[in-house]
């Protein structure tokens, strides 16, 4: 207890107090290092009381299993109260707007979480709420995933500056929420995906933009085996995310050869570590060798968003509004 209220006392947790965790592109190394470090703290004893008398609204606009559970539990043991709000059941699933929503809730909670689609609407609620706002997952980022991903390979490694990411499939949410954490550690990140799945461009822009300062390298190839030469995590997501299950079958094509399997494996570091977020589809984008294999940190990974959540809520919750 005393690591942690150490931790929360220092000036750099103060300007966490009233923020939104949106992006980690918003956050300096500096400060995204400091969330790990308290995760680290929270994982070590888990119940806590930091945000006791406190209440977390949580919009799920997707279906969850990792960040629901995650969310409620970290409430819970932080002595603070988790409520779920299906979109569909509250007002904003019958038209009223964003705005409106945001303002509402802000004179009702201490913090929210929203698990949607659009980014935009996250930014949006952000804007017009007067308390913090938490990411938990749009189709352009997926910020709590990826600071747990660098949990992992820290716990791992003892560093991550130096070390080489290589993500084998889409660019989605989840890597380029890991393209903006390897810029903001200093590790090389690199992508292999089919022509037409490439990162969105803004992100790839900004993300190189913070490696310049790092020295960290991103980069785009097509061959599987290019990106995992010499890598120490190797990383993986499904091919087709929630809302494109009308293009599984012309992904499942396309995506044919981006498979983290025992060959693509060998060709990694020795001590190579692999991560998907969950869930998998087994026999697709990872086998079921490598998942249940020596090299798997798969199910630490999933542990730690429980820990980084924790820590994020601590930081930003406890305290004044914006």
């Amino acid at each position: 207890m005393r690591k942690v209220s150490l931790l929360l006392e220092t000036p750099l947790s103060e300007s966490f107090r009233g923020r939104d965790f949106l992006s980690l592109h918003d956050y300096t190394t500096e400060e995204l290092f400091h969330i790990m470090r308290l995760a680290s703290s929270l994982k070590a004893q888990r119940n806590i009381p930091l945000l006791e008398g406190k209440t977390l609204g949580m919009i799920f606009a997707k279906s969850s299993t990792r960040t629901r559970v995650s969310f409620e539990v970290g409430m819970f043991q932080l002595g603070g109260y988790a409520l779920f709000l299906n979109q569909q059941d509250i007002q904003l699933g019958r038209g009223e707007t964003i705005a409106d929503t945001a303002r509402v809730l802000s004179r009702y909670l201490d913090g929210i979480m929203i698990r949607t689609f659009a980014h935009e609407d996250v930014e949006e609620l952000a804007r017009y709420s007067t308390i913090p706002v938490i990411n938990g997952l749009t189709d352009l980022l997926h910020p709590c995933q990826a600071l747990a991903d660098y949990l992992t390979v820290y716990e791992r490694f003892g560093k991550l500056e130096g070390l080489k990411l290589a993500f084998i499939g889409d660019g989605n949410n989840v890597a380029h929420s890991l393209m903006f954490g390897a810029a903001k550690f200093g590790v090389d990140f690199v992508i292999a995906c089919p022509e037409g799945y490439e990162p969105d461009l803004g992100v790839l822009a900004k993300a190189r933009e913070d490696a310049e300062k790092t020295g960290a390298s991103i980069d785009i190839v097509r061959e599987p085996k290019e990106a995992v030469h010499n890598a120490q995590v190797l990383y993986t997501d499904v091919w087709a995310s929630m809302g494109q299950e009308e293009e599984q079958k012309e992904r499942q094509k396309a995506f044919c050869g981006y498979q983290i399997n025992q060959e693509l494996l060998d060709v990694a570091a020795a001590d190579a570590i692999v991560l998907h977020c969950l869930p998998a589809h087994r026999g697709e984008e990872i086998t079921d060798e490598v998942m249940e294999g020596p090299h798997s940190a798969i199910f630490d990974e999933a542990e730690n968003r429980l820990h980084v959540q924790k820590a994020i809520m601590a930081l930003i919750m406890k305290g004044e509004r914006k």
